[in-house]
């Protein structure tokens, strides 16, 4: 079962995952925030605990810290962790260049347009869960 963490500024794509989410039985928790520098707080003061989330859903355009910032910090944090948290980008861009850059980013694991399917959260969630090769 895996933990998820989904960043976005937008109230209304936070209800869409929440409805995604319900009865998902792979995803043992789901926290919810607007604001990415709680998470990279949150990251670093449980980064040696079993705390840390499975699996992060990104949004790229949020008004204090981007989703690019949120990035170039996570992967300093992924580096120097035991647990390489990975990062599902979702945004509402289809931008090619957008696409092109989240590649240079060992921590993203896929870029999604919004909305997102059930089933593309089912996969993320059953993928992040028991058995997952960690960091060592």
């Amino acid at each position: 079962m895996c933990k998820l963490v989904i960043i976005d500024d937008n109230p209304t794509d936070h209800y869409i995952m929440q409805r995604l989410l319900h009865n998902n039985y792979n995803c043992e928790q789901a926290t919810y925030t607007y604001d990415g520098r709680l998470v990279l707080d949150f990251l670093e003061q449980n980064k040696e605990t079993g705390a840390l989330p499975d699996v992060i859903f990104l949004d790229l355009d949020m008004p204090e810290l981007t989703g690019w910032e949120f990035l170039d910090e996570l992967e300093t944090f992924n580096r120097q962790s035991k647990k390489t948290v990975q990062v599902h980008i979702m945004s509402s861009s289809i931008r090619s260049a957008d696409v092109f850059h989240s590649k240079k980013y060992a921590c993203v694991n896929s870029f999604m347009t919004k909305p997102l399917s059930r089933d593309e959260i089912n996969k993320i969630c059953e993928q992040a869960g028991p058995g997952r090769r960690d960091v060592a």
